[in-house]
């Protein structure tokens, strides 16, 4: 049998390395089709985490780039169909919730290839958001849904989604994470951008409603009057850096090129607080217990606010105040890991599809058998 594993953001490498090492595994005598559908296309947001994580070259890049949501999935659509025809796979594996995500499960679905939707049940119920839209749609689509925390089952069962059809498997994002500990944490990156461990806060922002128009300019200003206590290391997401680079300079805010994977991960073990939009850095810094203040009204991810580790600050620049004080309080040491933040969802998924395939192979001997 073939499996087709598609991703195009990095956050999607990360969570979606493990599970195709795990299913290689498990499935030695299968075909596994990897494809890179290039909307992340920079390399230092596609090429070095590949490399760090060792998945090396995909059998397929669609190269679709940028433009606007539609443009963008519609590139999608048009690009993995042939793909999907020629290779014809038994299973489809998408991870998150970029327009790669929602295309390439729709072109999937209309193919009638299943499709296994790694992250599954995430809401923010901000339908604002595209990737809320695209995870509602994901999920729909979806034959196996893989949940990573409890209150995904709640969600998906509220959208009439049977339980047959969700596993409980993990974090494979922090699979990833739990792999190259080693490696990132004597690298100590701060160093190199004259920060001492401990003594800088980390920034990470690219969300359209933060750095597409006045609010950005609003949120260097904030990050500025802290800089003046407390270094600030911004890695600048390349679609942050034309609004930034409008702006004028900031003293003690280090603006930095995109990072890899593991300098990445040095940077948030070493920092004292991050202040972030993503998702992925808010269960990053759960696992590793660095405190998380998140510029968003919402988060699709609540159990990194149970666990002790993240603030929600609001979409509000003015919140950004409140770090230096929440930095400076005692607080107890937060909860351990969220159930299956473990360092081994991805073995839960490959047991999962193992299953799936074998129930297929079984189901296509009984057909083949009745024709006769």
């Amino acid at each position: 049998m073939t499996i087709l594993y598609s991703f195009g953001a990095r956050p999607n490498i990360v969570k979606l390395a493990p599970v195709i090492a795990a299913l290689r595994r498990e499935l030695p005598g299968h075909r596994h089709v990897v494809v890179d559908t290039g909307q992340h296309y920079d390399p230092m947001m596609s090429a070095v985490f590949r490399e760090q994580l060792g998945l090396g070259e995909p059998d397929h890049v669609l190269g679709v780039g940028s433009g606007t949501h539609a443009i963008q999935t519609a590139r999608v659509l048009e690009r993995i169909e042939p793909v999907l025809i020629a290779e014809r796979p038994d299973l489809v594996v998408v991870p998150g919730d970029v327009n790669s995500t929602i295309a390439v499960a729709l072109a999937a679905a209309k193919l009638e290839i299943p499709v296994a939707h790694l992250e599954a049940g995430l809401r923010s119920f901000d339908r604002s958001m595209p990737e809320e839209l695209n995870r509602i749609l994901t999920d729909q689509l979806s034959d196996l849904l893989l949940i990573h925390s409890a209150e995904a089952v709640d969600n998906l069962r509220a959208e009439g989604i049977p339980d047959e059809r969700i596993h409980f498997v993990g974090n494979t994002m922090i699979d990833s994470l739990v792999a190259v500990r080693e490696r990132f944490e004597h690298l100590d990156v701060a160093a190199g951008v004259g920060c001492e461990r401990g003594r800088y806060l980390l920034a990470t922002l690219h969300r359209p409603a933060l750095v597409d128009g006045p609010l950005l300019a609003a949120v260097i200003e904030r990050l500025a009057e802290l800089a003046r206590e407390l270094p600030v290391v911004f890695p600048v997401h390349p679609r942050t850096r034309a609004g930034i680079d409008k702006l004028q300079p900031a003293p003690g805010i280090r603006l930095l090129e995109p990072v890899g994977y593991l300098e990445f991960l040095s940077l948030l073990a070493d920092a004292a607080g991050v202040l972030t939009d993503s998702g992925g850095v808010q269960e990053e810094s759960t696992f590793l217990r660095t405190p998380c203040f998140t510029l968003r009204d919402n988060t699709e991810r609540p159990v990194t606010i149970s666990a002790g580790t993240n603030r929600l600050l609001g979409l509000d620049p003015g919140a950004i105040d409140q770090i230096l004080p929440a930095l400076r309080a005692p607080r107890g040491l937060p909860a351990g890991p969220p159930d299956g933040w473990d360092g081994h969802a991805a073995d839960r998924v490959a047991a999962v599809v193992a299953a799936r395939l074998d129930r297929r192979a079984e189901s296509q001997s009984r057909a083949l058998a009745s024709r006769r």
